[in-house]
């Protein structure tokens, strides 16, 4: 195959493709991915595929979660997707492919030679499973575990004033007699296993974006810090420099995808967060006999069954098999007469719409194309836009359901009703969006942005303090410049102690540990001993409200140690721990609850927040397997900041293994200057071997931004 690029590494090791037209340039991406990323890129495909007991692992954990994404089938209906791609765009991703392929031709990864892998060439249909996997594998996730916490929680008896409290607004349509005869299926897999390999999750995110006439230089600054996990190595951005002509587009791609998530052109820059819609819904099914029950027509109605073979490396196939119907795929089987529920994520079952703005954005010119063009993504993401003539916007983006009134898609209703079908999906009109608002600036943090749209696509957003903090800072009388923007990004305030804390500080004791406490900043530097011994407070405070006085201990630990319910959804139990008076407090009051779970925390000798923030960033495929000295494992790393700072730093151990969400790709841009600064928790390539491995790693940690920009008189280095 002709190459109609060319690629070079400026000086810090960043990719920068050139071609004359779209096609080359996609083929040149595809290539640097091949290159770069390919092991990262493989793995995902593995992955999303549910093969990775055929070519990894025939542990029974990798079985489960093959079965996880065979369920899924990201995989299935592609063709439908890509023939709803314009010819232009096809063309593109079809050049994206030819690029990868060229790439691994050159050189595969060394670690699927060991392995015996040979890779099939990449396809236009790979592509599709992985948009499909990045817009699941972030918060919808996160979502359904919720949906199920609240179902387990009714089937366990717990109270209805209580669930109010915890989930208000959503339980209008709640049939606790009803749930309570709804049979679950065991947890396929804890969520966190699932991101032990090359799986990329989205936790959270801050963006903003700053009007010119706030700024110094008079033009728009876009500032953006997607939040993943950051123990692995490689990082799951890849940055790149595109030149098509006299156009460059520069900023954040995922390997397995073409085009920028996030980044820039010389004309619009757009910075992603994640948006907590509910584009996930489940319905009660009744079963018997193979059959689901309908009011209307034919009563009884057979399920497709899907069946799926799993090979496994040097054991013996499994067999497994879905039902499926209108609403999704059933939590059990229906020839077991019962009650389950049916499960459907409407953006699986797209696609086109995701691949097509991704080419069309670097095409765009203006706020006003950027938002029509990244409002029509499947997934729910909040993007903020700035441009050269001085507009900045927001558009919230995903296929939203369109729901029967009275249903918000939180509580599980019955399938046999017609009228609780979903009528459609929602407008890119009716999402929450905003052009030129009048403060001047533009704030998302994975918070509630509902205000903004004429429909409500969230109903459990993230806690607000992050959004707030940022949106004070930014309300001081000041030109703000790009180091401004560097600094919010590093910003260690936690709104959310200084609430607890309002309370807290009038009942502490004095005590060495109680003083500590009783001065403390509310910021989450390493050093900080009232960090410590707060955040001790706080997860006694969940033991004595939700353990002791609600579901049990064990109950809580198992929801901490095993899934990201108190990670993602604190807001919602921080409502009543806050609250004057709660049905969850078991008659005691706010400040007797607060006086015995301080007792208890304060009992611990003080140590500074550093202590227990230690975390080493693994290798995807070899981490923890090779000694240390090989250099495929970096660490230890002190993660800074906690759930409710602008620097995220949220650490814990679950499913067995440690989890981080600290700022994965930190970066600003100011429309005025033709580059932007950046930062990455890695560096440009999944080669342990390369100088670029871990490249960027040092100025991540110690807050140093680089600067990226065209080709200009930049010196060129040879790649790979």
């Amino acid at each position: 195959m002709q190459t109609n690029f060319s690629v070079w590494r400026d000086q810090n090791g960043i990719p920068h493709v050139e071609a004359a037209d779209d096609g080359g340039m996609y083929q040149g991406q595809g290539y640097v991915h091949a290159r770069d990323r390919g092991m990262q890129l493989l793995l995902m495909r593995i992955l999303g595929q549910g093969r990775a007991s055929e070519f990894l692992d025939a542990s029974e954990e990798m079985l489960a979660v093959d079965t996880f994404f065979r369920r899924m089938n990201w995989g299935g209906g592609t063709q439908s997707a890509l023939d709803a791609l314009k010819p232009e765009d096809l063309s593109c991703l079809e050049a994206y492919c030819e690029g990868v392929n060229t790439g691994l031709r050159t050189k595969t990864p060394w670690e699927f030679r060991l392995l015996g892998y040979r890779p099939d060439p990449w396809q236009p249909d790979d592509c599709v499973l992985i948009a499909r996997m990045l817009g699941y594998l972030t918060l919808a996730q996160s979502q359904s575990e919720i949906e199920r916490l609240c179902v387990e929680m009714v089937q366990a008896g717990v109270p209805l004033d209580k669930l109010e409290e915890l989930f208000p607004g959503n339980l209008e349509e709640l049939d606790v007699d009803l749930l309570k005869q709804v049979t679950l299926g065991e947890r396929i897999v804890p969520p966190e296993v699932l991101w032990s390999i090359a799986a990329p999750r989205m936790m959270a995110s801050n963006n903003w974006v700053v009007s010119g006439r706030k700024t110094a230089s008079g033009q728009p600054i876009l500032a953006n810090d997607p939040h993943l996990e950051v123990n692995r190595l490689p990082n799951v951005w890849c940055e790149l420099v595109m030149r098509c002509g006299e156009r460059t587009l520069m900023g954040g791609s995922m390997p397995g995808l073409p085009g920028l998530l996030v980044g820039r052109s010389p004309d619009l820059a757009w910075g992603a967060t994640y948006a907590f819609v509910d584009s996930s819904d489940s319905w009660i099914e009744q079963c018997r006999d193979g059959c689901c029950y309908r009011e209307n027509g034919d009563r009884w109605q057979s399920f497709n069954t899907r069946r799926e073979i799993i090979k496994r490396k040097k054991k013996t196939p499994v067999e497994v098999v879905f039902y499926e119907n209108g609403h999704g795929v059933l939590d059990g089987n229906p020839h077991q007469e019962g009650y389950y529920l049916a499960t459907r994520w409407a953006p699986g079952e797209t696609g086109a719409a995701a691949l097509s703005a991704v080419f069309e954005i670097g095409r765009a010119t203006s706020v006003a194309e950027g938002m029509a063009i990244m409002g029509t993504i499947e997934s729910a993401w909040s993007i903020v836009f700035a441009d050269r003539h001085g507009d900045i916007g927001y558009q919230m983006t995903g296929l939203v359901p369109r729901r029967r009134e009275g249903a918000t898609g939180f509580i599980p209703l019955p399938g046999w009703v017609a009228e609780n079908d979903w009528q459609g999906f929602l407008t890119i009109d009716e999402m929450p969006r905003a052009l030129n608002p009048e403060d001047g600036f533009i704030v998302t943090a994975n918070n509630d942005l509902n205000a903004l749209g004429t429909a409500s696509p969230i109903n459990m957003p993230m806690g607000a303090y992050r959004a707030e903090r940022i949106r004070d800072l930014l309300q001081e009388e000041k030109k703000f410049t790009v180091d401004d923007m560097t600094a919010m990004h590093f910003d260690l305030y936690s709104l959310q102690a200084e609430q607890f804390m309002t309370i807290l500080a009038p009942l502490l004791p004095n005590t060495p540990q109680g003083e500590i406490l009783k001065t403390w900043d509310c910021c989450y530097d390493a050093t900080s001993k009232g960090a410590y011994l707060f955040e001790r407070f706080y997860q006694e405070l969940y033991r004595e409200v939700f353990g002791r006085n609600g579901m049990g201990e064990k109950v809580i630990d198992f929801l901490a140690a095993q899934t990201g319910v108190f990670i993602d959804f604190y807001e919602n139990f921080d409502r009543v721990l806050l609250a004057p008076q709660s049905a969850w407090f078991g008659g005691q009051t706010r400040e007797d609850i607060y006086r015995k779970a301080v007792e208890r925390a304060l009992t611990a000798d003080p140590q500074e927040w550093a202590r227990d923030r230690q975390i080493t960033m693994a290798h995807i495929l070899l981490g923890g397997k090779l000694p240390g000295w090989t250099g495929f494992d970096r660490g230890p790393l002190t993660g800074i900041g906690s759930r409710a700072t602008i620097h995220q730093g949220q650490i814990y151990e679950s499913g067995g293994r440690v989890t981080t969400f600290l700022p994965s790709f930190r970066w600003v841009t100011d429309m005025a200057e033709p580059f932007l600064q950046s930062n990455l928790a890695g560096g440009p390539s999944d080669r342990r071997f390369s100088k670029w491995y871990v490249s960027d790693l040092a100025n991540w940690q110690a807050g140093r931004y680089k600067t990226v920009s065209p080709a200009g008189d930049q010196e060129r280095l040879p790649f790979p």
